[in-house]
């Protein structure tokens, strides 16, 4: 298995020739990618998901399911793109992917801003992107696709995520918002938070192997 970073937080994990696509935002290049069986968006805010992308991967690839919580069933309603509602605790085999879904609200931003749903997806057992929360899984997470940027983020909130869960191998996601110059500080602590675990810092188009 491999996923490849793409912009901000979308990725794309590939196995046995199927792809799994998840939230292909608006600060991402346009998807245009074949063989997707899966697409999950992690909540509703447009940088994790939007119309068009949807549109765009549904094009080349009719037979993909789109998977997500029910405020992205709700929001995309309108745009006639129909959502497989998920939450935690779910389950899904699509195609050659085990998805196990784990949370249900984003982080907080700000008293006045609504908390959306949102709901992480584990990737056989292996993978975990959590979208925008600090959801820590009830189960072992080898490598995870760790935030490194957001306005809900806080650094010493997201080191004690990243080491709850103790991954064995991290990349950060989630780094539109950050100047070169706080990338290279938040990464910097999101490998003092791994301690014996390792950073992958995964430039967009880059990949890594499972």
């Amino acid at each position: 298995m491999e996923v490849t970073k793409l912009e901000h937080a979308c990725q794309v994990v590939t196995k046995d020739g199927s792809r799994l696509v998840v939230d292909p935002g608006g600060f991402t290049r346009p998807v245009d990618v074949t063989g997707v069986v899966a697409v999950v968006v992690t909540h509703e805010h447009p940088d994790h998901g939007t119309p068009e992308q949807l549109h765009r991967i549904l094009a080349g690839n009719p037979d993909a399911v789109v998977l997500g919580p029910s405020g992205v069933a709700a929001a995309l309603a309108d745009e006639g793109i129909t959502v497989e509602v998920v939450g935690d605790g779910d389950h899904r085999t699509v195609g050659p992917f085990a998805l196990d879904f784990h949370g249900t609200r984003h982080q907080l931003i700000h008293s006045s801003v609504p908390v959306v749903d949102n709901t992480g997806v584990l990737v056989d057992g292996r993978l975990f992107h959590p979208g925008d929360a600090y959801t820590v899984p009830d189960v072992p997470v080898e490598v995870l696709a760790a935030p490194v940027g957001a306005p809900w983020l806080k650094v010493a909130e997201m080191m004690d995520w990243i080491a709850a869960i103790g991954p064995r191998r991290a990349y950060p996601v989630h780094e539109a918002t950050l100047s070169e110059t706080g990338f290279a500080v938040h990464t910097a602590r999101q490998r003092e938070a791994l301690g014996d675990g390792e950073l992958a810092v995964l430039r967009p188009g880059e990949s890594l192997t499972l």
